[in-house]
């Protein structure tokens, strides 16, 4: 037996179902480490025999834990440890440089690449002339072919004239063209997902999302990107240092 699977304690007097108990051992673990992000976790029939339960209660075990977007299973090829994306609020990072830091490989679906006119929004946070065009940007981001957010970027056109020239990172694209974003404000939001960005993300219509909304400067302090994700909750943690003051 995984002598991970050894630590789970299931108890049949309890109210609570035995698939419930199991899910929340499962999710725990993995929370926890236990299993890292693309190791394979064990059967339905594995779990099975080796906690001596029926495969229903592993198998509805597993459906919770799918409905949490902790696991991703496969036909054909098993259930896998989906990726967490852990962010430092302190750092400035693209998307996919944390990914690839964390060993998942990062890609993008684009949605779409286009010059247009700015909304009034986006041209009163940006600092844009009324006749400005920009550089609009909507793309999915994956890890490991898992879909983790919408992001929408907007930046000012003598920042980005070509957006078909952003392939993966934005913020590559943006240094080898000299034009570096340098740091960032940052804004976390809970929102209910509407329904065109619900079916992107593949949660149902309403769900919890995370809006994250940067606005990034370049080194002489304009503004130059602006991006708004929206987050699979289930997929994503911020982290931040926190000192007491003396």
């Amino acid at each position: 037996m995984d002598p991970r699977l050894a630590r789970i304690m299931l108890d049949t007097g309890m109210a609570t179902p035995l698939y419930h108990q199991l899910a929340q051992q499962l999710g725990d673990a993995i929370e926890t480490g236990r299993w890292q992000a693309g190791e394979a976790l064990p059967s339905e029939r594995a779990l099975a025999e080796s906690l001596h339960i029926s495969r229903i209660t592993a198998r509805k075990a597993l459906e919770q834990l799918a409905q949490r977007g902790l696991i991703r299973r496969t036909h054909g090829s098993g259930t896998f440890i989906a990726p967490r994306f852990n962010e430092p609020l302190t750092r400035l990072s693209s998307f996919t440089e944390l990914l690839a830091q964390r060993g998942f490989t990062p890609s993008s679906r684009w949605l779409s690449r286009r010059i247009e006119m700015p909304t009034s929004e986006e041209a009163f946070r940006l600092g844009l002339r009324s006749n400005a065009r920009v550089a609009r940007l909507k793309r999915l981001r994956l890890a490991d072919d898992v879909v983790m957010a919408v992001e929408q970027s907007c930046l000012p056109e003598y920042v980005l004239a070509e957006p078909e020239a952003v392939e993966t990172s934005l913020y590559k694209t943006l240094d080898e063209r000299g034009q570096p974003i340098m740091r960032a404000l940052q804004h976390i939001t809970a929102v209910n997902a509407d329904a065109e960005t619900a079916a992107l993300v593949s949660v149902p219509h309403g769900e919890a999302l995370l809006e994250v909304t940067r606005l990034g400067y370049l080194a002489d302090g304009s503004p130059a990107e602006l991006t708004v994700s929206y987050c699979r909750t289930h997929y994503y943690d911020f982290m931040v240092e926190l000192h007491r003051g003396r």
